[in-house]
């Protein structure tokens, strides 16, 4: 029976990911603490409305999806998997974004401690995978096997899409001198901090740059997890804050959702594809 170390010297790596796995696992350990935490002590946690409303439906998100698509990676990668890698980072880059919106938006807390830890932990997790893997390998390996130009401009139109929007409503809030809802500006922040990823990552891709192919996969991923993750918020929103129902919302998410899925697809396909 073949080891898992012997199935991961398979991967195009640099170096041992030993401490990667390690960072990983203690993000997969406080991720679940959390929103158990937020889903038991609600009214400790989470102590307005707004904190509820935005965060309550978002911790079960994560244990539905930001949790398992962590762990599955992981073990694809552990088995030697180059798209079970290439995902584990998009996994990492998902709990980033998440937590990096708690960081902004929560008050201080005894549980507060936990989100700036995630977002260490996971960016330590996503710079370990980032420097370790051998991108000139996969390159090589994915070069015309994946729809370059197709993901490429919708990581980048998204990317462009979602640093515009989130800079006219904070834009448009300071002009307007009217207040803005925490959770809703911590929101903005960090599409502005995030979606210029996805832009560079876009274009590199599209230009077929080795960077390009690292990240590829992992971004569509990432985004095309945050709409499933609204997706499955907006429908818990209602069983389980006071927000009511919004058809209109889960539409039009699952319209933009298959704008990621669909170049995600493809570009899986052609990672599996590459390895034979």
């Amino acid at each position: 029976m073949t080891s898992s170390h012997e199935d991961t010297a398979a991967l195009p790596l640099r170096r041992d990911l030993t401490l990667v796995y390690a960072a990983s696992v203690m993000v997969a350990v406080l991720m679940a603490a959390a929103s158990i935490a937020g889903l038991l002590a609600r009214s400790t946690i989470y102590p307005t409305d707004a904190l509820l409303d935005s965060f309550l439906p978002n911790d079960v998100a994560n244990l539905l999806i930001g949790l398992p698509i962590l762990l599955v990676s992981m073990w694809l990668t552990r088995r030697g998997s180059l798209a079970g890698l290439l995902l584990w980072m998009g996994a990492v880059f998902f709990v980033l974004y998440g937590y990096l919106v708690y960081v902004l938006a929560m008050p201080l807390n005894a549980l507060f401690v936990i989100y700036p830890a995630l977002v260490l932990l996971s960016s330590y997790s996503l710079i370990g995978l980032v420097t370790s893997v051998d991108g000139r390998v996969i390159q090589q390996r994915l070069a015309a096997a994946v729809p370059e130009r197709l993901a490429g401009g919708v990581l980048s139109g998204l990317g462009m899409l979602f640093f515009v929007q989130a800079t006219v409503a904070m834009v448009g809030a300071l002009l307007s001198e009217e207040p803005v809802v925490q959770t809703e500006l911590a929101l903005h922040i960090a599409d502005c901090m995030i979606s210029p990823v996805w832009v560079i990552g876009g274009v590199l891709l599209w230009r077929r740059k080795e960077f390009g192919y690292v990240a590829g996969l992992g971004l569509l991923f990432q985004a095309s997890m945050l709409f499933v993750g609204l997706i499955i918020v907006l429908l818990l929103q209602p069983f389980l804050t006071a927000t009511p129902f919004s058809l209109v919302d889960v539409v039009v998410v699952c319209v933009m959702g298959l704008i990621c899925f669909i170049p995600l697809g493809l570009f899986l396909r052609g990672v599996i594809s590459s390895r034979s």
